[in-house]
């Protein structure tokens, strides 16, 4: 289960609209999918983002497909960790084929507000914008992934079919996220 402090499953997706790294502005409701959203908080330097960007990029496309939006969002602190600047991230996004729109949270209030405290950090909204998934992506973390099981995937088509998310849910792992001063 979780033991990170979190919003409650059914909390309200706040709104808000972000630039992407070409300074296209994608607000929470043009992310949405008829089924629902995932919020991936994540950066370009962080090593668990790293070992998880291609099975991210892989199992995005699948929930695309299958009518959820998804969305990656930059909350670090860009001017202290200039790895993570909206320059990088145009180019760690076409390095590893990102099929979302990686948006920057500059001022960190997206983050702040939704209480992201690591990267990645997956949210799962039902399409009514409801909380639903606050877990990790799969169980195979930084190690072999060749048998794992897509947990983010397996959560968001049960949100899809029952507007609820699985009963057991396990915390992301990866590195905190670098608030500015």
């Amino acid at each position: 289960m979780l033991t990170q402090d979190t919003h409650p499953m059914g909390w309200k997706a706040e709104a808000f609209t972000l630039p992407d790294c070409d300074g296209n502005q994608h607000s929470l409701d043009s992310l949405m999918g008829e089924k629902g959203l995932v919020l991936v908080f994540m950066c370009n330097h962080c090593p668990y983002v790293v070992a998880v960007a291609d099975r991210l990029a892989a199992d995005a496309r699948t929930l695309m497909d299958e009518g959820f939006g998804v969305a990656g969002i930059n909350a670090n602190d860009f001017i202290a960790y200039p790895e993570d600047s909206p320059a990088k991230m145009k180019l760690y996004a076409e390095k590893w084929a990102l099929p979302f729109p990686y948006l920057v949270d500059e001022a960190q209030h997206v983050a702040k507000s939704y209480g992201a405290v690591c990267t990645p950090d997956p949210f799962g909204f039902s399409a009514a914008g409801e909380l639903q998934y606050r877990g990790r992506l799969d169980d195979a973390r930084r190690g072999d992934a060749s048998g794992r099981t897509p947990e983010l995937v397996n959560a968001m088509r049960m949100i899809g079919e029952t507007s609820s998310g699985p009963a057991e849910q396990f915390a992301s792992m990866g590195c905190s996220i670098k608030w500015s001063r």
